[in-house]
C-alpha cells in the first residue's frame, strides 16, 4: 500500500471521474487509472463501477475509503505538530560521563524541557569518549580537550577539583589514583607530588568518592561530586591551584540548528550554575 496510490481512491470518489481527480491532485490521468488498477489487484476487489460517466465507489471501496480517510486525518495532524510546540523542535543526542550527566546535566533538564516542549534529549554517558566522527552523539562534554576532530570545540569552563583526606588517622591513608592515560589530567599531576603508592586505581569519581567516605583513603574530587563532603570534620578538603577544563563539542552541520542552540545555552548554563553554587 502506498499513500499516494491510496489518496487516488478518495479524489475519485469525490471528482466522480478519472480527469477530476488528475486535476485536483495534479497527476496524468493514465496514472490515475493505472494506479487504480494496481490497488485493485492487490486488493482482489473492484473499487469503482462507471454508471452515466460517473465512477461510484462499489460497498468494498466505501468500507476501503472509511480508512484512507482516517489517515488522512492522521496526515493532517502530523503537518500540525510543529504549530502546537512552542520553540525549536527536535532530538539531541548528549555524550557524558555518567557523574556529568548525573550531577550536572539532569538535576536541571526538567526545567529545560519544560521550558522546550518540542525538545527531547538522549543522555549518552560512558567512561569512553563517543566516536564523533561516526555522528554517534550531536553534542558531547569532554573533560580533556581533544587534539583534533572535524566538529566545533568550545570551552565550557573549569571544574574546581579537591584534596580529601582524613583528619584522624593512623599512618598513611590508602591513595586512590586515576589510571596511567589520564596522567595528564591535573588530578594525578597533583598526586604524584604525593610520593606515595595508589593503592586503588579506577576512572570513576563515584568509586575514589566511596573510599574517602571510608575515612581511610584520600583522592582527588571534582566538585560537582563532593560538595557535601567540604562540611565534614571528619575530612580535610584542600582546594587545588589547578582547575579541569571542561569541553564542549557540537556537530559541524548542526551549529546553526534552533534546537541545538538552545540547548548548547543550556549546557552551558548548568556548568555556569554549578559553578556558582
Amino acid at each position: 500500500m502506498n499513500w499516494d496510490d491510496l489518496r487516488i481512491i478518495a479524489a475519485v470518489r469525490d471528482e466522480g471521474t478519472y480527469a477530476g481527480a488528475s486535476a485536483r491532485l495534479r497527476i496524468d490521468e493514465t496514472t490515475v487509472g493505472r494506479r487504480l488498477s494496481r490497488i485493485e489487484r492487490a486488493l482482489g476487489l473492484r473499487l469503482f463501477e462507471a454508471a452515466d460517466g460517473v465512477r461510484k465507489p462499489t460497498r468494498q471501496c466505501e468500507a476501503v475509503l472509511a480508512h484512507v480517510e482516517a489517515m488522512a486525518a492522521h496526515a493532517a495532524e502530523i503537518g500540525r505538530v510543529g504549530e502546537s510546540l512552542a520553540g525549536p523542535v527536535g532530538r539531541l543526542r548528549i555524550a557524558s560521563t555518567n557523574t556529568v550527566a548525573e550531577e550536572v546535566l539532569s538535576p536541571r533538564a526538567s526545567d529545560f524541557l519544560r521550558a522546550n516542549p518540542g525538545l527531547t534529549l538522549q543522555f549518552l554517558t560512558s567512561s569512553e569518549n563517543v566516536k564523533f566522527s561516526r555522528w554517534e552523539a550531536d553534542l558531547a562534554i569532554r573533560l580533556r580537550k581533544p587534539d583534533k576532530g572535524d566538529f566545533a570545540i568550545s570551552k565550557l569552563g573549569e571544574t574546581r577539583i579537591y584534596y580529601f583526606e582524613p583528619v584522624a588517622r593512623d599512618g598513611e591513608p590508602m591513595l586512590c589514583a586515576y589510571p596511567d592515560e589520564l596522567g595528564a589530567i591535573p588530578e594525578m599531576q597533583f598526586l604524584r607530588t604525593k610520593q606515595a603508592r595508589s593503592r586503588c586505581v579506577t576512572d570513576n569519581v563515584r568509586v575514589i568518592r566511596s573510599l574517602i567516605l571510608s575515612y581511610q583513603a584520600a583522592g582527588v574530587l571534582p566538585e560537582y561530586v563532593c560538595a557535601d563532603l567540604l562540611g565534614d570534620r571528619r575530612l580535610r578538603a584542600t582546594l587545588l591551584p589547578k582547575r579541569r577544563d571542561v569541553w564542549l563539542l557540537v556537530q559541524n552541520h548542526l551549529k546553526r540548528d534552533a534546537a541545538t542552540r538552545v540547548t548548547i545555552d543550556w549546557v552551558r548554563a548548568c556548568f555556569q550554575d554549578m559553578s556558582r553554587s
